[in-house]
């Protein structure tokens, strides 16, 4: 059984990982055995993870990219064969939300929402496909939301693109599960990262999402590993198209 899970001789290539669920999903495949490449913009905390990775005696390499840039996305694909040759699995975990009430929301800032959160996440994948058919194998993981399935104050073109997340992962395995690459999606509750930084600020507000959970409290980053290494893994070649979400029963209630 263990070795269903085993991901030792695959290389994941995790965007967003110099923090939070990107970083932590990094460490968790890592942990099972494959070789990581860690993308995102910041160099430092890229160069941090890696080392805490290896520390850990894992296999990573960084690779410092802008993915707001869709002119640059061709190279920065390229480059993310260099360290280990072509992922087998790709975690689409880069994203921003901007928390913009609806009157604040700016055509520029929809666009950069969208595009980031939305846009490379299937346009990576599309450049990585390729060799991922060549094998008969791959497995794509997006990162949704609650509020893929939720509407939440200020939280209009984010929850737009998280929406689009789910339905980009059904049509993603729709288009690629018949050369043997699952496409799923991992929706995160409420995660202590920096994206979610002002809400775990205010102690009022994170003890009231805790409350509206089916387990009583906010998620842990470490609660996450066991959906990515299942999604990532043989463990799951029959399951492609889904959203999982890891929410403590957030949406249950």
């Amino acid at each position: 059984m263990p070795a269903l899970f085993d991901l030792s001789g695959k290389v994941a290539l995790v965007t967003g990982g110099s923090s939070g669920i990107g970083r932590s999903l990094g460490e968790a495949l890592a942990g099972a055995g494959a070789r990581v490449i860690l993308m995102a913009r910041r160099a430092g905390p890229l160069e941090e993870a890696v080392g805490a990775i290896r520390a850990a005696g894992g296999e990573a390499a960084a690779v410092p990219a802008d993915l707001a840039d869709h002119a640059h996305l061709e190279p920065v694909a390229q480059a993310a064969l260099d360290p280990f040759g072509a992922p087998d699995i790709l975690v689409n975990a880069a994203g921003i939300n901007l928390r913009q009430p609806v009157d604040e929301i700016t055509p520029q800032s929809f666009d950069r929402t969208i595009g980031i959160n939305l846009a490379i996440p299937f346009f990576l994948a599309r450049a990585l496909v390729p060799a991922m058919i060549e094998r008969g194998w791959g497995k794509i993981i997006n990162i949704a939301s609650l509020q893929s399935a939720r509407a939440m104050p200020n939280g209009l073109a984010y929850g737009a693109s998280k929406g689009g997340v789910a339905q980009l992962t059904r049509a993603m395995a729709e288009a690629w599960s018949r050369f043997g690459i699952g496409c799923n999606a991992i929706a995160p509750g409420f995660f202590p990262t920096e994206l979610t930084a002002a809400v775990f600020a205010d102690a009022g507000r994170s003890e009231a999402l805790a409350r509206q959970t089916a387990v009583g409290r906010n998620g842990r980053l470490e609660d996450l590993h066991g959906a990515a290494i299942f999604l990532a893994s043989r463990a799951s070649d029959y399951v492609t198209g889904q959203i999982l979400f890891v929410d403590g029963g957030f949406t249950a209630k």
